[in-house]
């Protein structure tokens, strides 16, 4: 495992998803129980899986591990396969193996609904773990209430949707972004420019933040979307230089994040000078944009875990900070 799994965001909601939501699947006595079937392609079938010994239980496990949101996701993933082998370390559940089938969205919406029927018709998971965006798990949605499978959904969301296939693990607005613009609003931030990937979570998210802004006394500066894994963002930091904005709210996904950044620095901007508070930022995008000081980024709490200062020796890399991940 990588030194960032265990910064991961949702590498907490993993675990205690995983011991949970298997143990329920497992009494449930949900799926054949095969060996776990290599990860396929998209589009592409998966191999074959041995034969049902009887003394496991699969699970569908189904992120982006290629395109824009792969910079998220593939950490979740990881969260989830490093439970799984916790989980299996200490006996299984019920004396159940539990087998992994891993799967790949590759950040593409219809590819996401594809492969959970895949999941559900021809491995059989007792339940899959997985989706990142809004739009992924809106498309998985109509497939898991069809097929009677169940969803585990690791991260935060904008609320507005229930369903009894799908467990929502993450924060909705009035655990995460409500809190957030209250942060701004008490730091005397009351002009906010809103930046979003153009989908249903940033559009959402920004109607809660422009209705509460509008009731304590903030202002909206400006709102810009962009699609999931733009690159080009010099026109609106120039809007936002014009627009002079007390803070950005951000709510870019994916190596979007990246890129925006690190234009963003190279406009001049610092913390001190223009705060910019985002909702789905970690560290892998941060250590990406090669720059860990640009925002703060919050979560719920327990998400993330500080790691200790690593002194710097001749031969040694750069000391290891404290994740920088602030939750407001």
């Amino acid at each position: 495992m990588t030194r960032d799994l265990f910064t991961t965001r949702a590498a907490t909601s993993a675990r205690w998803g995983a011991s949970i939501l298997l143990s329920a699947a497992v009494l449930a006595g949900c799926g054949p129980k095969k060996e776990a079937a290599a990860p396929s392609a998209p589009g592409a079938p998966a191999a074959s899986a041995p034969a049902d010994d009887g003394n496991s239980v699969k699970v569908g496990v189904l992120h982006s591990l290629s395109g824009t949101m792969s910079i998220s996701e593939v950490s979740v993933r990881d969260a989830t396969l490093m439970a799984i082998d916790e989980i299996n370390a200490s006996g299984g559940v019920m004396g159940k193996k539990i087998v992994p089938v891993v799967e790949d969205g590759a950040s593409d919406w219809p590819t996401f609904a594809e492969k959970e029927k895949k999941l559900i018709q021809q491995d059989h998971v007792a339940v899959t773990f997985g989706c990142w965006t809004s739009a992924s798990r809106k498309a998985v949605k109509p497939v898991v209430e069809s097929l009677h499978g169940l969803l585990f959904y690791p991260v935060q969301y904008e609320g507005l949707e229930s369903s009894p296939n799908i467990f929502y693990t993450g924060a909705e607005p009035t655990e995460q972004i409500v809190p957030a613009v209250d942060y701004l609003l008490k730091q005397g931030k009351k002009k906010i420019y809103l930046l979003g990937s153009d989908y249903v979570f940033p559009r959402t998210a920004n109607k809660i933040i422009k209705a509460q802004l509008a009731a304590e006394g903030g202002t909206v500066a400006g709102e810009e979307y962009t699609p999931l894994g733009g690159t080009e963002y010099s026109t609106i930091i120039s809007k936002i230089k014009d627009a002079k904005p007390d803070a950005i709210f951000n709510t870019l996904n994916g190596d979007s994040n990246v890129a925006f950044f690190k234009q963003f620095k190279d406009a001049g901007f610092t913390p001190d000078k223009l705060p910019v508070l985002s909702v789905s930022v970690a560290e892998e995008e941060k250590y990406a944009a090669s720059d860990r000081r640009t925002s703060r980024a919050i979560w719920s709490p327990g998400t993330t875990i500080r790691r200790p200062i690593r002194r710097r020796t001749r031969n040694s890399s750069p000391p290891t900070r404290p994740n920088t991940a602030r939750t407001a």
